[in-house]
């Protein structure tokens, strides 16, 4: 009973940074587009930053989770991460050059690339003892709260007139908030507990992962390339002839279905394990399919209903993928090993979202069914792959 206060504890800790995580760099996101325009930046340039940012994000994953496992100081790792990450973010109100800023930029992404592998090792080593799904669950769902949030902050600041620079700079607030709750888990934990991820599991570090999570990772790439961006989703209403005004609707009703999706499926993880997450992935076979269905440019006939059931089939799959795969990833892998799992899985997946999204994105030009149906094709096989680890698993 213990150790399960002192989970939920730490669990809902970890959320809270998150939630104020998002809403310091979500809120940036959000606006450091037209920011770095008035500081004199090309779209081009804009483009190719907001790129560099996302690979540097991605990529440099398989290396910080391997040097938490190597070196095993997780809790480092972490705290150089957060700084990094939150910090760049206020410090963007300071710059007069577009070129600093595009600096700022890259290492708010950098930051997270850091941390991201280590913090979920150490918030896996803290799930054992609820449930991985049910603890992946809960901090997916208070994450997406700042996720929401941070933008509407933004939007706030703005409305009122405290311009780019005053919105950015009101952004040290949830920063250093973000940075004094992380400092109050390490305080709260005892000192055995949050400075390794070494548990009772094994006795000695295995020395490589275990092929099962190599179709795992297999698995998780063709969810991820079959993941429409939620932009091109909103295009096609749009073209569709939906209100210009729905959209953000839609995005919250997305956001809001992650966050529950999390939830639930995060206690259905926990008794059917991979199932749930093939259940999912066929969820999110449909998305695309009742968005398209929904409407058509120029046909004059449109579905709200079909256009609603198809953004949340999106949201769950989203939200899927944000708290289940992470626990996927504790249930199949050593303690030992899953910062290398989880910085390994964080790359492949980028890497296979922006091919994916790039594919759909021709397909769509093409035929929007056709998009639709790639999506349904890539989801489906996902959901095969793990639906066939899951009995193996059993077995």
């Amino acid at each position: 009973m213990q150790h399960e206060r002192r989970a939920y504890k730490s669990i809902v800790l970890f959320g809270i940074v998150s939630l104020l995580a998002d809403v310091t760099y979500e809120s940036a996101r959000s606006i450091i587009g037209p920011y770095l325009a008035v500081l004199g930046a090309s779209a081009v340039a804009i483009s190719v930053v907001s790129g560099a940012g996302e690979l540097v994000g991605y990529g440099l994953r398989i290396a910080s989770g391997r040097l938490a496992d190597r070196t095993q100081r997780y809790w480092l790792l972490v705290w150089i991460g957060y700084a990094v990450n939150l910090l760049a973010v206020p410090l963007l109100a300071l710059v007069g050059r577009w070129e600093v800023a595009a600096v700022l930029v890259i290492a708010e992404r950098l930051g997270k690339a850091i941390r991201a592998p280590a913090r979920d090792a150490l918030l896996a080593q803290a799930t054992q003892h609820i449930g991985h799904g049910k603890g992946f669950g809960i901090h997916e769902a208070l994450d997406q709260i700042g996720a929401v949030s941070g933008p509407l902050l933004v939007a706030a600041a703005m409305a009122s007139g405290l311009g780019y620079r005053g919105a950015l700079g009101l952004l040290a607030i949830p920063a250093l908030a973000a940075l004094g709750a992380l400092r109050l888990i390490e305080r709260t934990l005892p000192r055995t507990e949050h400075t390794s991820v070494h548990s009772s599991e094994s006795n000695a570090a295995p020395a490589a992962l275990p092929p099962m999570f190599y179709r795992f990772l297999i698995a998780a790439c063709f969810a991820a390339a079959g993941m429409v961006d939620f932009p091109l989703l909103a295009y096609h209403a749009h073209a569709a002839g939906f209100s210009q005004t729905l959209v953000p609707l839609l995005y919250a009703l997305a956001m809001a279905v992650d966050a529950l999706a999390a939830l639930v499926l995060g206690r259905l993880f926990d008794r059917l394990g991979l199932r749930t997450l093939a259940a999912a992935s066929v969820v999110s076979s449909i998305a695309a399919v009742l968005v398209i269905a929904s409407g058509s440019p120029g046909a004059g006939i449109v579905s709200p209903v079909a256009l609603a059931i198809g953004i949340a089939a999106w949201g769950i799959g989203i939200g899927a993928h944000e708290s289940i795969l992470r626990a996927s990833v504790a249930l199949i892998v050593p303690a030992q090993l899953r910062g290398s799992a989880f910085g390994a899985l964080s790359a492949w997946y980028g890497g296979a979202w922006f091919v994916g999204s790039s594919l759909l994105g021709v397909l769509y030009r093409w035929h929007p069914m056709a998009m639709a149906l790639a999506v349904a094709v890539l989801q489906g096989l996902a959901a095969a792959m793990w639906f066939a680890s899951a009995r193996t698993h059993t077995n």
